[in-house]
């Protein structure tokens, strides 16, 4: 019951299903970088081409081992070694200071394929979909057409595009009081809300005292009373972003870009 709150053991083992975060940095193992000049990289590197779905030919954001950051060609790829041709110098990182973790109730239809896109291009740690009294369910939506197994490609995608050098993590389907264990790791807890809250978004914003962030985004029908209620027992705070009502899907990008904006990296 989401109420009453039951994390239970299961939440204390909860893993990422893509490989993504820290596992899926490509970086590079000479230093200092010169720009055409083929390089190896490291062991971890081969392993999280993996999850990238690279292939040779293909062009990466990659970190060198003194923090800085390069564009890159893939010149080979084995099961146990891989070697890049960096060709352009990237001035600032591609992945923002800012951990920000989204926990989005799960939407209808299609709505959700369209957050993880624009979550990932918004620089995203963590998304963490789950099921909430109001939301959908992933058997329903995969009766009707299944797309989760997807869902992993989708963000592969969208991070090539704008050329991250992390994938986001993404979580199998959790339900209520799980994404609540995970949004409760965050400095700041925030779950956007659409009855009477006294906070707006923007308000509690500080850039100087935050370095995570966890929001959790209700369905259409919007957060029930006992799940409020179980939020704010764990230190989660009820925000508003304005008097209009947005769909889920766009409440969670226009609060992403939010928080990036005034925390992160977006300019």
């Amino acid at each position: 019951m989401p109420g009453s709150l039951n994390i239970g053991r299961q939440a204390l083992t909860l893993e990422c299903s893509n490989n993504g975060g820290p596992a899926s940095l490509l970086q590079l193992v000479e230093s200092p970088v010169q720009l055409e000049i083929e390089v190896a990289a490291s062991a971890a590197t081969v392993a999280a081409l993996t999850s990238w779905q690279a292939r040779p030919g293909e062009i990466f954001s990659v970190v060198g081992s003194a923090g800085d950051w390069y564009r890159a060609r893939l010149l080979e790829l084995s099961s146990t070694t891989a070697c890049f041709v960096p060709f352009a110098r990237i001035i600032q990182s591609s992945e923002s200071s800012l951990q920000l973790t989204v926990c989005q109730a799960l939407p209808d239809k299609e709505r959700f394929e369209l957050v993880l896109e624009k979550l990932t291009e918004l620089g995203a740690s963590r998304i963490v979909p789950f099921q909430s009294e109001l939301s959908t369910s992933l058997a329903e939506r995969d009766a009707r057409q299944k797309k989760s197994h997807r869902w992993p490609d989708l963000i592969v995608k969208a991070a090539k595009q704008c050329r991250r050098g992390m994938l986001p993590e993404l979580y199998p389907v959790q339900s209520f009081d799980q994404a609540l264990y995970l949004a409760a790791q965050a400095n700041l807890k925030l779950m956007l809300y659409e009855g009477d809250c006294d906070w707006p978004l923007t308000e509690t914003l500080d850039a100087d005292f935050t370095s995570s962030v966890a929001l959790l985004i209700g369905p259409e029908g919007g957060f029930s009373a006992a799940e409020v209620s179980a939020a704010r027992s764990l230190g989660i705070l009820p925000v508003s972003l304005g008097p209009r009502i947005l769909r889920t899907e766009t409440a969670a990008i226009t609060a992403a870009a939010i928080l990036q904006h005034r925390l992160g990296d977006l300019r």
